[in-house]
């Protein structure tokens, strides 16, 4: 698998090919944890997620990757932002792809399944809220945890 590097306003960033709608999903159990996984392509902790594809509505984009990449089935409960910043830049050096940013960010429970890695989860956990800013994450990634954990409103940016 090749790696993911994420640059944000870098002049050394490669230009963006590609603009990818994905999602990302915040999954919180009843003891008021968030589901997370550490990323295999670059290591990170991150809340589950992935790109959205031909013929899959958003919800069920976002259902489909959370079970994917941690085993847990989940029910979408409301929406945390949308994300879209030009000058954050993902770059896959398996295929040169180095998309702009875009995620729409969902709030979730978890309705079955237990914390399962795959090919994009190295771990999966629940981390207690309080903990989640002691995680390892990009910055575009730590944007989205705080605006999760201040509780709204709806992130536009």
């Amino acid at each position: 698998m090749g790696k993911r590097i994420d640059y944000y306003d870098d002049p050394k960033a490669p230009t963006a090919n590609s603009l990818v709608p994905s999602v990302n999903v915040f999954v919180v159990n009843e003891r008021d944890e968030v589901l997370m996984i550490r990323r295999t392509d670059n290591d990170n902790w991150a809340v589950p997620g992935g790109a959205l594809g031909l013929g899959a509505s958003v919800p069920d984009a976002a259902v489909r990757k959370t079970l994917e990449v941690t085993g847990i089935t989940c029910v979408i409960t409301g929406t945390i932002g949308i994300y879209s910043d030009p000058k954050h830049i993902i770059y896959y050096t398996s295929d040169g792809e180095a998309r702009q940013e875009f995620s729409l960010v969902f709030a979730a429970y978890p309705l079955a399944g237990e914390p399962t890695p795959s090919d994009e989860s190295r771990e999966v956990v629940w981390v207690p809220k309080h903990e989640l800013t002691g995680y390892r994450m990009d910055r575009s990634m730590r944007l989205r945890v705080e605006h999760f954990l201040a509780g709204g409103p709806t992130y536009i940016g």
